[in-house]
């Protein structure tokens, strides 16, 4: 005699209903976890090609593609402050096929800058993990009589207003980094915003402003060559690009600290075995010597590092830049 299969009042009666709920919910995500991932990731870089974060993603990407044999397709998708990037990521299908390489300024910082932003960066958006992050440099015309930051910092306390500096454009890392130094430091200057960095240090190096805060990638090549000089980078430890620069911290601004991060996100309801294999395959890939030795060159620190750790760094930085843009009253509409 063939005994039927239980029904699902048997079931319930035998206490079996939430191990069977459970086997059911868990199948698909078991299945995508096998199969993930079975075709191209768009990787979105919300600036044009050539830039720092474009950097980053290609040579992740590559790497991936290397050592995993997946194919990644960089996707440059420039735009608002790189809002246009971001928010493409926000509204795209959530099945891991599509990710962002953001950074400080376009998840951390233009929340608050801008009045309409289209997308919530902890309500749109899922971390996925810290690639790298960067410090900027104080630089000044090799011209200048000015040799040190503390002796920028004793000017402007003699002269409140009278010091220029100039950054690529309003409401940038490097624009609400001074803002802070400012503060912390209890001095005032007159900032001139660009639209980007190339007619800045040109203006720079004519002796048009006193000081530019720029990345290092960006300056490194003047500074060798004598154009420019290095007072202080704006990491909490000297960058190993720039080694004899000293921080700001030891210029006399105890506590300071302003770095501009990278870190991949992807559309909030993207499934979490999808999110466990980008992070863990992400992570790999920073650990290579490729990877680390082109971030670095690039004036970059390897991070990496749990899904978890991102959306901490993320919620305290929306709170910290915020707080620095509304102190500023820097907005853009």
């Amino acid at each position: 005699m063939k005994l039927c299969p239980p029904g699902l009042r048997q079931i319930a009666r035998l206490g079996l209903l939430p191990a069977l709920s459970l086997a059911l919910l868990s199948a698909p995500a078991l299945a995508l976890a096998d199969t993930y991932p079975s075709k191209p990731i768009r990787l979105v870089v919300p600036f044009p090609a050539g830039g720092g974060t474009d950097i980053i993603a290609r040579a992740i990407g590559q790497q991936l593609t290397e050592s995993r044999q997946w194919t990644v397709v960089v996707d440059n998708k420039p735009g608002a402050g790189g809002n246009l990037g971001v928010d493409a990521v926000a509204k795209a299908a959530p099945d891991g096929y599509t990710v962002v390489l953001g950074q400080t300024s376009n998840l951390a910082i233009n929340p608050a800058l801008y009045a309409k932003l289209p997308y919530d960066p902890l309500k749109d958006l899922k971390p996925v993990v810290l690639a790298a992050s960067a410090p900027l440099v104080i630089v000044v015309p090799n011209s200048s009589r000015y040799k040190s930051l503390a002796e920028v910092l004793a000017a402007a306390r003699q002269t409140p207003g009278a010091l220029v500096f100039g950054t690529p454009g309003n409401g940038t890392v490097a624009h609400l980094a001074m803002e802070q130094l400012q503060k912390t430091a209890q001095i005032r200057l007159q900032h001139v915003p660009y639209k980007g960095s190339a007619q800045a240090l040109t203006d720079l190096m004519g002796g048009q402003m006193d000081l530019y805060v720029s990345s290092i990638p960006t300056a490194i090549s003047h500074l060798k060559g004598g154009r420019m000089k290095a007072l202080a980078v704006t990491s909490d430890k000297r960058s190993p690009q720039l080694p004899q620069v000293p921080t700001v911290a030891e210029s006399g601004v105890k506590g300071f600290e302003a770095n501009t991060w990278f870190g991949f996100m992807a559309p909030a309801a993207t499934p979490a075995p999808a999110l466990a294999t980008l992070n863990t395959a992400i992570n790999q890939a920073l650990q290579t010597p490729a990877v680390r030795s082109r971030l670095m060159g690039e004036g970059g620190e390897v991070l990496g590092g749990t899904q978890a750790e991102f959306a901490a760094l993320l919620k305290t930085d929306l709170q910290r830049w915020g707080r620095i843009v509304r102190e500023a009253d820097a907005r853009i509409d």
